[in-house]
């Protein structure tokens, strides 16, 4: 694709847009399924840079996956994994790295994991360091990747970790606990942020055979010995892709439905469509999937803790509302494939409209956004975002536009529907 893209301004009043199946359901149901014993499908799978780095990385630990049709199929090992000496690498995929630092540590051998320079200075600590209270031995290089594990036969048991900076913590150890001697029992110190992320790797997890107790999500209990159960499972459609669609209804006053979406998802970007209505846009939910209607937009203050993938949307969005939008607790948004505070309102920036932050939030004067051209620090997200702006405000270029790869890889063509 050429090194920048134009956004053209919005032509349609009323459509439906095609977004692909959930990036973070296709992460876990591949990880699961690869452990099940016995072949499974994973329907609607997304196929994207990302998931393809998870599944080549469990490939290299000799788990069978490959696509075909509208998703994957994976021949499950039952938790028993090859050696691989090589590094991984995993690019700048957070997602990916975090949950198979927790799949290598069933492995045998050493396996180093790593990824892009950016990816380098992304933290493991926190989930580096539960590993070590499970007996598995890790070393990282001053708290990030690359990240050498020592496979082990995992014994489980108490184990806390601190999920401040992510869930994904969290989740690694989940996926991993059915496959332990003695199961886990853990808790969280602090946080988790991310909360719908924790629930979504819990739905899959028991959707798959595997019981859980917990205590909201500060303590978890999960059984070892036991497997998760191979067979057919349905990814739902990405919630996160579907904000870009609804953010565009919202400033340009068309009416967008997103198919498959639903306000019953686990995923926590869902709710993303309940912002938009909070700031004056109309909502309509059928079984062919939830519409926002753009309205008059105001200002609001919200707390995106539990959202921060769409907290970049929102932040445009809010630059056509009138009046003040603060977005909170959003800290953690640092810690993304770019620091995406800093990278949102230096963009805002240029565009003339008055944008401020802090080191958990970020303040936005609604107005009228000038064109400019959009740097995008290699991430889906940014690029996605500000392609929202430029439906209504002409001269809106964005750079490097391949970088949805990562996520939405048709992206660029479901866009231009809009014209």
């Amino acid at each position: 694709m050429e090194s920048q893209i134009t956004i053209r301004p919005m032509g349609k009043t009323e459509l439906t847009a095609m977004v692909p199946g959930s990036k973070s359901y296709t992460h876990r149901m591949l990880i699961c399924a690869a452990l099940a014993d016995g072949l499974s499908q994973v329907k609607n799978g997304l196929v994207s840079e990302d998931t393809l780095l998870t599944m080549n990385a469990l490939n290299k630990m000799g788990v069978s996956v490959r696509r075909e049709g509208g998703g994957f199929w994976v021949n499950g090992s039952g938790g028993s994994l090859d050696r691989y000496e090589d590094p991984i690498h995993l690019g700048n995929s957070g997602t990916t790295l975090r949950l198979m630092c927790a799949v290598a540590a069933m492995g045998v051998g050493t396996y180093t994991l790593t990824g892009t320079e950016r990816m380098q200075q992304r933290p493991i600590l926190d989930l580096a360091q539960a590993l070590e209270q499970l007996g598995v031995p890790v070393e990282t290089t001053n708290g990030c990747p690359p990240i050498k594990i020592q496979g082990t036969a995992v014994k489980g048991g108490k184990v806390s970790i601190n999920c401040g900076v992510s869930s994904q913590y969290l989740s690694a150890l989940l996926l991993i606990a059915p496959y332990t001697q003695d199961g886990m029992e853990i808790t969280v110190t602090e946080g988790p942020v991310s909360k719908p992320y924790i629930d979504m790797t819990v739905s899959v997890m028991k959707a798959m055979g595997v019981e859980i107790k917990r205590d909201g999500h500060t303590w978890f209990s999960v059984p070892g010995q036991s497997q998760y159960q191979a067979g057919e499972y349905m990814v739902e459609a990405d919630a996160s892709g579907a904000s870009y669609f609804w953010g565009a209804a919202a400033i340009t006053g068309a009416t967008i439905r997103v198919a498959g979406t639903h306000s019953a998802s686990c995923q926590g970007d869902s709710r993303f469509a309940y912002i938009l209505k909070s700031m004056g846009c109309r909502l309509d939910e059928t079984n062919e999937g939830l519409a926002v209607a753009g309205r008059d937009l105001k200002g609001i203050t919200v707390d995106m803790g539990n959202m921060p993938d769409v907290a970049p949307t929102l932040a445009v969005v809010a630059a056509f509302a009138k009046g003040e939008t603060r977005i909170e607790n959003v800290g953690h948004l640092k810690a993304k494939e770019s620091d995406r505070i800093t990278a949102v309102i230096t963009e805002l920036k240029k565009m003339g409209v008055q944008a401020s932050c802090t080191d958990d939030s970020m303040t936005i004067i609604g107005g009228k956004p000038q064109g400019a051209v959009i740097d995008t620090y290699d991430d889906h997200r940014i690029a996605m975002s500000f392609a929202v702006a430029g439906l209504l405000t002409p001269g809106v270029i964005i750079k490097n536009p391949s970088c949805v790869d990562k996520s939405f890889p048709n992206f660029w063509e479901e866009w231009e529907k809009l014209y």
